[in-house]
């Protein structure tokens, strides 16, 4: 029977990263936290942690683990509130894995109508490179992905890819470097300093093709992997930048940057990837619809 005392212990140095914060936390011995784990993974024939230099990583038996774990205890927390005498309102957690390339408005645009269900939902948003959302999408550990690609052909991962949209891209700039790369755009930016995203995301092979294309060699002064910060060091002048045509208007009022133009050669897409698990979750058709229905309408 499996010991809750030991997998508590394991949760608790799953969430804190280290044995080291977690003895502090727990005011226990890292000796004794490191014994407890020991008996749990030999009940449970697993190894739920590797080492990783200095520091400890989950193996993929641990990040299962602790996704049930995680259920267990948010469980035990509303029992004993309730019987306690207090009152429990039923909510669904919706786990939603993010990208790190996708643009924060987008995602914030596509995972509203989750929060306006009539059923009470708490979503939790997780941020990391593709390859490691899948991971935890296929154990489990999240209901959703929302990325800028669909998930690769190769992976052994039972899942669906949902196209959520498309649209062009448009590129900003401050009204000083607009006087001067506005007028002949795309031509203007020939030489022109550009902001890009980094080498490997799709949005920059999309980009780097339709330069060639159009014979334009701008000058790469910054390449990013955060979008957020791109267009902060755009709206410091540094260069201009790039972001989907369907929040223009929303880039411009946020940032104080002109729209230098568009173009609709180089097209952002959007998936919502998912896997079958044991129930449908109401809040994967809600994004799915209403991103059809009104973000990429047009």
């Amino acid at each position: 029977m499996l010991n809750y005392k030991q997998l508590n212990y394991f949760w608790q140095v799953a969430r804190a990263g280290s044995i080291a914060r977690a003895s502090e936390q727990l005011d226990l011995t890292p000796q004794t936290l490191s014994g407890q784990i020991g008996l749990l993974e030999a009940s449970l024939e697993a190894t739920l942690f590797k080492r990783v230099g200095r520091g400890l990583e989950l193996t993929e038996t641990g990040r299962l683990a602790l996704s049930y774990a995680d259920e267990i205890f948010e469980i035990g927390a509303e029992m004993e509130q309730a019987l306690s005498g207090g009152t429990v309102k039923q909510v669904t957690t919706f786990r939603v894995g993010i990208a790190d390339v996708m643009p924060k408005s987008i995602v914030y645009s596509l995972l509203a109508p989750a929060m306006t269900l009539s059923e009470p939902i708490k979503i939790i948003c997780r941020e990391d490179k593709l390859d490691k959302l899948l991971g935890d999408l296929a154990i489990h550990r999240l209901d959703l992905v929302l990325s800028d690609r669909p998930m690769p052909e190769q992976l052994d991962i039972k899942g669906d890819n949902h196209k959520l949209g498309e649209c062009g891209i448009s590129f900003f700039a401050t009204p000083a470097l607009a006087v001067k790369y506005q007028e002949g755009f795309p031509a203007s930016l020939n030489q022109a300093p550009l902001l890009v995203p980094s080498l490997d995301t799709a949005m920059r092979r999309r980009l780097m093709r339709w330069f060639d294309a159009e014979r334009i060699r701008p000058q790469i002064v910054g390449e990013f992997d955060d979008s957020a910060l791109m267009k902060a060091f755009g709206q410091a002048g540094i260069g201009i930048f790039m972001a989907p045509s369907v929040i223009a208007s929303e880039i411009t009022r946020q940032y104080g940057v002109v729209e230098l133009g568009k173009t609709e050669e180089v097209q952002d897409y959007y998936y919502a990837i998912s896997v079958e698990r044991r129930f449908d979750h109401p809040a994967v058709a809600a994004i799915r619809d209403t991103a059809k229905q009104g973000l990429f309408t047009n």
